[in-house]
């Protein structure tokens, strides 16, 4: 920890003022939001502006044989015929046995999904760019669509990719002896899946591009969660110097992971801007987004879960697919959620024998991201509903399951079977908090006692675990082009006292332009209204793979605190050579540079140092009052945040409505930088949750075509359906990180799933009926209903 004693003295002062580290501060950002006065790419206005609409293939699966132009378009309709000098998006890694998906900006040879983009039109309008591009045809050869993940991995199959034999990116397995557990007296096999999802972000994807030729200089507008990558990605793809682009990442309405890519739709704006003089924009519509953008977790599970009659674990054997779609998306391989799965499937539980074997599938549609959560939202689902099913077996409630095989905190710091690395943590305490705060003997009771609307009650629970701010050890192994190492940022103190921060993390909603302010108070005292955090602009700020895998807290909020105790040092030399005081009898309290019988403000200090240098004497340091502070966790292998999640259902058997009676979440994020926003952020991630669960599903038909391109089609939950969530604040402070915080953004969106089908599975277990596959739609559960009610009539 970086802080040592300038910490301490700070940290009692800075919760006093309400705007340190712990404060419940309102955000900074929201007063231009609630005014209107965002500002977000379809917002930008750019002298010249012109509109980019694409020709996008109609088949998923396709040989190119001709594109035919109107003679009147020629000069405005450009394909990859033209893009001569722009390489294709190569995202690799170094695992043994991976394979490479290259892919072309616009489409060559053939299309491998809907959607994917063939040309792209520019004219004055939007509307006239889509009535230019609706006049481009075609000419198609249709081939066999790889459109089950499953089938794609079966002899025969259709290739996606001809040259690579078969249809998978890559295959993982680990295995720790799996054989001693299967003696065990309690054994249950489920086959589980999750259906493909949408992002859906409040604002789609979008991107303005020009050239400016006084600084040679292509600048990028884009909603990026980690615009440094992009420009790194552009650079490769373009093959022209980092030096000569600018990426810049205004006001964002949400990522999830969405926006942490690299587009072709950039890399075509960008050869316009660059080769054509150009300045062009493209805006996604929700029609493109849902139906050529990217989705995200769709997995499948063969799982069978050992353990002895008490519920202790023996073991787990896994099979898992995912469904990683046609390409490999810049900077993350598509075998990123296969390969978690891997090694986060144990979770936080103990073990002797574990085997898992995963399969990143290729098929015939757009490829899959990570998503809030990433793998771990499919991971929790799987091995929670395998939990409920031990506990069915026993004769146990489930969380006597999960507090039997739960790490205890003596166990701290602790490493579990596939050597993940737990910081710190209490599950057994938050588990024992939940069931003070939940009645579950009332909830069996009024199960007992029945409904008078014929509804059936259930409660359902689940335990996920993140880890989170993952390091250069970590990520190292995967080989890919966007490894963290030390997070930088730059701090400044203004003549009148105020405070700039230049940080390379993007902020889309994490409120970070309030909460590294707070960690600067925290250890400068200086207002929060005085302080502004400088981000999303790579000209303006220190290189940064961004925001992605919740770690802008740890990284940036440890980088921000360094700088700043850099800032408070030497503002405590120039306040005493001021002050005529020996420099150790100063202290650095509420702003102000304080010594045993006079002070001086950070204010007095800032406008010396800029404006009255004479007042100053010749020995002080002139490295003034400008610094970056570079950080990494004393280790970086990462944080662990947790959470249980328990909720109570009334499920209708006729209707297969679900209405979510209560829900409690007891959570550890460890030190929170502003339990408000925290709040914020598990709402949030509930609400992405519960759309999992109930709501949200890309199907797609056996021609590739995806099924839901609109949001009539495509189910989102509203206010009506989530409820507001109890919420109760454990805080285990990790021993790595300044603070003793840890990242907690997507940890609200892994558990719902779980939990909500567990508890639907326990109202309905009177019929017999096991959800395994989410979402657990009306239809699904009307269906198992009716099914359960037929095999009862029907004769033995």
């Amino acid at each position: 920890m970086a802080a040592g004693k300038l910490e301490s003295e700070t940290a009692s002062t800075a919760a006093e003022a309400g705007q340190g580290v712990g404060a419940r501060m309102l955000r900074k950002e929201d007063d231009r939001f609630l005014r209107g006065r965002g500002q977000f790419v379809a917002d930008i206005r750019v002298p010249g502006l012109q509109d980019v609409a694409f020709v996008r293939s109609p088949l998923a699966h396709a040989r190119i044989k001709a594109i035919h132009i109107p003679d009147r378009y020629r000069d405005v309709v450009f394909t990859a015929d033209d893009l001569t000098n722009v390489k294709p998006i190569r995202a690799v890694t170094a695992l043994p046995g991976f394979k490479v998906s290259e892919q072309s900006v616009l489409a060559t040879g053939k299309v491998r999904h809907v959607g994917e983009m063939v040309a792209m039109c520019v004219a004055e309008t939007r509307a006239e760019a889509e009535d230019i591009a609706a006049a481009v045809t075609l000419d198609l050869e249709p081939l066999p669509a790889v459109y089950d993940m499953l089938k794609a991995r079966e002899p025969g199959s259709a290739l996606v990719h001809e040259h690579w034999g078969d249809n998978v990116f890559l295959e993982s397995f680990f295995e720790l002896d799996i054989t001693q557990a299967f003696d065990a007296p309690i054994k249950v096999s489920h086959e589980i899946s999750t259906a493909r999802q949408c992002m859906s972000p409040m604002e789609g994807r979008g991107v303005v591009a020009t050239f400016d030729h006084r600084l040679d200089q292509l600048t990028l507008y884009t909603g990026a969660q980690m615009p440094h990558i992009v420009r790194n990605g552009l650079s490769d793809t373009l093959d022209i110097e980092q030096g000569r682009i600018r990426v810049v990442s205004p006001d964002i309405g949400g990522g999830f992971g969405h926006k942490g890519i690299l587009l072709p739709e950039e890399v075509c704006l960008s050869w316009l801007a660059l080769y054509k003089g150009l300045t062009v924009r493209w805006i996604e519509d929700r029609r493109e987004h849902l139906s050529a953008s990217a989705n995200c977790r769709e997995h499948h599970y063969k799982i069978t879960v050992y353990a002895d009659r008490d519920g202790t674990l023996r073991g787990i054997d896994c099979e898992a697919t995912v469904d990683s779609g046609a390409y490999s998306s810049y900077p993350f391989s598509a075998c990123l959620e296969a390969a978690q799965v891997v090694s986060i499937l144990p979770g936080p539980y103990r073990m002797p024998a574990y085997r898992c074997r995963t399969y990143s599938a290729a098929t015939n549609k757009c490829p899959i991201l990570p998503y809030r959560g990433v793998a771990r939202t499919g991971v929790c689902f799987a091995l929670e509903l395998m939990l409920d099913a031990v506990a069915v077996e026993a004769g146990l409630e489930p969380h006597e399951v999960r507090i039997r095989n739960l790490v205890a905190p003596e166990e701290m710091p602790f490493e579990n079977i596939t050597k993940k690395h737990f910081d710190s943590g209490n599950y057994p305490e938050a588990m024992r908090r939940m069931l003070g705060a939940v009645d579950v003997a009332a909830i069996r009771k009024r199960q007992r006692d029945k409904e008078p609307d014929g509804r059936l009650i259930g409660f359902g629970m689940s335990v996920y675990c993140e880890q989170a701010a993952h390091g250069t050890s970590v990520y190292s192994g995967w080989g890919i082009p966007m490894v963290p190492g030390h997070e930088q940022a730059t701090a400044r103190m203004t003549p009148d006292g105020g405070l700039e921060l230049r940080v390379g993390v993007q902020s889309h909603g994490q409120s970070m332009e309030t909460t590294l302010a707070q960690v600067a108070n925290q250890i400068l005292g200086i207002d929060t209204a005085k302080i502004r955090v400088i981000h999303g602009d790579t000209a303006m700020t220190p290189y940064s793979t961004g925001t992605w895998g919740s770690r802008s807290a740890v990284m940036a909020g440890g980088a921000v605190g360094t700088a700043c105790e850099i800032i408070a040092e030497r503002a405590k030399r120039i306040g005493a050579k001021l002050l005529q005081l020996d420099p150790a009898s100063v202290i650095l309290r509420d702003g102000r540079v304080c010594g045993p019988n006079s002070d001086i403000g950070l204010s007095e200090i800032a406008h010396t140092w800029y404006r009255r240098p004479q007042d100053l004497p010749p020995d002080v340091d002139p490295a003034g009052l400008e610094a970056i502070g570079g950080y990494k966790p004393q280790r970086d292998s990462g944080t662990f945040s947790y959470a249980v999640h328990a909720v109570t259902v009334a499920v209708d058997p006729d209707l297969g409505d679900v209405e979510i009676l209560d829900y409690m979440i007891v959570e550890d994020g460890g030190v929170l930088l502003n339990p408000m926003v925290v709040d914020g952020q598990i709402f949030g991630g509930l609400a992405q949750g519960i759309g999992t669960a109930l709501f949200e599903e890309m199907p797609f038909d056996s021609a590739g075509q995806p099924l839901a391109t609109t949001l009539a089609d495509y189910l989102l939950p509203g206010p009506t359906e989530v409820p507001e969530p109890r919420v109760d604040h454990m805080e285990t402070p990790s021993p790595y990180t300044m603070f003793g915080v840890k990242g907690i953004g997507e940890g609200g969106a892994i558990a719902p799933p779980a939990a909500i089908t567990n508890a639907v599975n326990d109202a309905l277990r009177p019929f017999g009926v096991k959800l395994r596959h989410s979402p657990i739609s009306p239809r699904r559960i009307v269906e198992a209903v009716l099914e359960a009610r037929g095999s009862e009539s029907r004769p033995a």
